[in-house]
């Protein structure tokens, strides 16, 4: 026997989890922005909004540096 739908809930959920994606991409779009602004040419960013990779512009021997936290506080 199929369940009774509860339309009011799945509808919920669904806004729920495209409010969360939302929010994670303008996340990443901000760290990126930041990187960028910071003097990287080279953002990468993970699935999380998280800045992972950044290459520097100085021409040195910079490479790729790791960051650790770039979670900042929502505006």
């Amino acid at each position: 026997m199929a369940r009774k739908p509860n339309y009011g809930f799945e509808r919920r959920e669904r806004e729920r989890q495209k409010a969360e994606k939302k929010a994670a991409r303008l996340e990443a779009k901000r760290a990126k922005s930041a990187a960028k602004r910071d003097g990287a040419d080279n953002v990468v960013v993970d699935e999380n909004g998280n800045v992972v990779e950044v290459e520097a512009t100085d021409g040195g021997d910079a490479g790729v540096d790791v960051v650790e936290d770039t979670d900042r506080e929502a505006e």
